[in-house]
């Protein structure tokens, strides 16, 4: 009895001594894979599932390692068996990732399946993040395949190369040729030693041209992507974060990155400066020029950021300051990876990311930069330029049609290559315009409510329609890649248009002024009414044109020239205080006040005439003796335009 005791707390010992083993070692993995250190983490977590200790936390982990260390074959593995054996557990982000590993093994349909099952678990906020009009895009990926031609770059290594910039007749590119140390954590916010800057003149025919930058720029650690002015003065780029020769750790243990501003004086690289938006607990890298160099792009995930890296902007001031860094939004923004932001001289975005669905792993993607605002579709490169891999760092020259992106596909030399590309057809972008207006009767400057706004294109054909609001704006929006026409339509109106050319999509405000197509009126009827005048009225014992009388009379002049037979006969009217004969003859005043005032602006003195009626006429109670408001008495101090002929 005493032995089995024995045994059997020996046994309890071995079983708690095994499972704090395995708790050490999923420990160590988890603080492996919290500081990005994929590989290790890989080799942990798969060695306490070999011992039997499976969870849904532990494949999470262990399948995320693999699809952020770009091997999508094992990743794809244990998505499925995370799906297969805790199906309860998955989270929306699971879904898609397994989704894109699929993808990236070329299998689409149970891509498109695991993505149904995305959009079942996926949050509100999830399915803005992750765009859901690309889900399904095998087709719109087609549409623009074939749009570039691409060949190998010629200095390419066995190492590693990619993030070519332009800089003068050459390139800048990254590599880790000099040190064999392959850069497999690139897209992640782990950087690792000695990627170092390097410069090449592309049209040279000896790969001896390739020469490091100096000291200044290259350090012992890492420097990657970059960004030069277009007088190659002033470069921005990527590098660790150290200090005094050592590196910078965050409170987890990484090594995030910053951007640093060079200047390039007597053919060296100084005045070294880190950008002031950088940061000890995040990363800041990846920078990118917009075409008028006035905004720098740049990846990060500081606080703020949608996903595991964001594209932001910020303003780059007159005097090399810079303003507050902005999210571009989840337009272009997901929960995944958006990284590797280039602007070109067309203001096209072009990024990488894998959370907007492609062809798998990161694409290439493009979007119109309209008027700083991002409102165009996000539109995959297609085909030879994205693969079923990473295909990242793209860069275009918008006069000479060609440009540069690196990929880790299969056939390539390194790990990571560089590969040139000529465009063979432009790709096909959305640009947005927004246009907003009024639109008015001509005469009376009456909002007309309930316009219908049309767009136009140049075939005649009705694009889009809206109807003018309650509050009598209308807006609309617009392909400002071709001309159109837009277009104003009310009922009783001549109709009215105006053509847009193609455009940069800045905003436009047209306001429309319809032409009745009809006046249906006759002798005895007051014109004020039918074009719906205020009324105008006279200060007390006065005959002289107020300001808001003139713009009413200005409309009933507006008329007389439209249609130049029409005679009217102005009545004007005062309010019964004072004496009967008094007003008649104040009354009379303004009538010709009124008919003077129209003569000198053009309208003939035959078509009008003048007749005072004093207080014979009032329009309310307000007769001799009557108490009445000031109002009430303002409202009998009038002139009327009653049709002659």
């Amino acid at each position: 009895m005493v032995k089995k005791i024995i045994v059997l707390l020996a046994i309890l010992f071995f079983a708690v001594g095994n499972i704090s083993a395995q708790e050490k070692l999923i420990e160590k993995a988890n603080n492996k894979y919290k500081s990005y250190a994929f590989s290790p983490a890989i080799d942990i977590y798969t060695k306490v599932i070999e011992k039997g200790f499976v969870s849904a936390e532990l494949l999470g982990k262990l399948a995320n390692s693999y699809y952020f260390n770009a091997d999508y074959k094992n990743a794809s593995v244990i998505y499925k068996r995370l799906v297969t054996e805790f199906e309860a557990d998955v989270t929306a982000e699971q879904y898609f990732k397994y989704a894109q590993t699929l993808r990236t093994l070329g299998e689409y349909d149970e891509s498109n399946a695991i993505l149904e099952k995305f959009y079942d678990v996926a949050s509100s906020g999830d399915k803005a993040l992750f765009s859901k009009d690309t889900v399904a895009s095998s087709e719109k990926i087609k549409a623009n395949t074939d749009k570039f031609k691409i060949s190998k770059f010629k200095y390419n290594s066995a190492h590693n190369e990619f993030a070519p910039t332009f800089f003068k007749e050459g390139l800048l590119f990254s590599s880790d040729r000099d040190t064999g140390n392959f850069a497999k954590y690139r897209h992640t916010w782990n950087s690792r030693d000695f990627l170092d800057l390097y410069k090449v003149n592309v049209d040279s025919v000896s790969l001896d041209k390739v020469a490091k930058l100096d000291k200044n720029v290259n350090t012992r650690y890492h420097e990657s992507t970059s960004a030069i002015t277009k007088d190659g003065t002033t470069m921005y780029f990527t590098r660790n974060n150290y200090k005094d020769g050592k590196r910078v750790k965050d409170s987890d243990g990484v090594v995030r990155l910053k951007i640093f501003r060079a200047d390039y004086v007597d053919g060296m690289w100084t005045n070294i400066t880190e950008l002031p938006f950088n940061s000890d607990s995040y990363s800041v890298a990846h920078p990118a020029l917009s075409s008028d160099e006035k905004t720098l792009y740049f990846a990060s995930n500081m606080p703020g950021t949608l996903g595991q890296s964001d594209i932001f902007s910020v303003s780059i001031n007159d005097d090399n300051t810079f303003g507050t860094p902005v999210n571009l939004g989840n337009k272009i923004n997901t929960e995944e990876r958006e990284t590797f932001p280039y602007v070109s001289n067309e203001d096209i975005l072009y990024f990488s990311s894998d959370g907007h669905l492609g062809l798998g792993g990161l694409d290439i993607f493009a979007t119109k930069i309209a008027n700083n605002n991002f409102a165009g579709s996000i539109v995959n490169v297609g085909e030879p330029v994205n693969s079923n891999m990473d295909d990242f760092t793209f860069i275009f020259d918008s006069e000479n049609r060609n440009g540069y992106f690196a990929s880790n596909r299969k056939g390539g030399i390194g790990e990571d290559d560089i590969y040139a590309l000529v465009e063979n057809e432009p790709l096909v972008l959305d640009c947005v315009q927004e246009i907003t207006g009024t639109v008015r009767d001509k005469i009376s400057n009456e909002i007309l409510v309930g316009a219908a706004i049309k767009v136009i294109d140049e075939n005649n054909e009705e694009i889009s329609s809206t109807i003018m609001s309650s509050k009598g704006v209308y807006n609309i929006t617009l392909d400002c890649n071709q001309g159109n026409f837009v277009r104003a339509v009310v009922e009783g109106y001549v109709p009215s248009e105006k053509y847009l050319n193609k455009s940069n999509g800045e905003p436009q405000v047209i306001d429309f002024y319809l032409e009745r197509d009809k006046v249906t009126a006759g002798a005895g009827d007051d014109l004020a009414k039918l074009l719906q005048l205020s009324t105008i009225y006279f200060d007390l014992n006065k005959f002289d044109i107020r300001p808001d009388a003139e713009i009413e009379i200005q409309k009933v002049i507006v008329a007389m020239e439209k249609f130049p037979s029409l005679k009217i006969k102005v009545n004007s009217h005062t309010d019964s205080r004072g004496k009967d004969s008094y007003n008649l003859w104040l009354s009379q005043k303004r009538a010709e006040a009124t008919v003077n005032y129209m003569i000198s602006k053009g309208i003939d003195a035959s078509r009008l005439q003048g007749e005072g009626f004093g207080e014979t006429k009032l329009v309310n109670k307000c007769e001799n003796g009557v108490p009445c408001t000031v109002k009430e008495h303002q409202l009998n101090r009038r002139s009327e335009f009653i049709i002659i002929e």
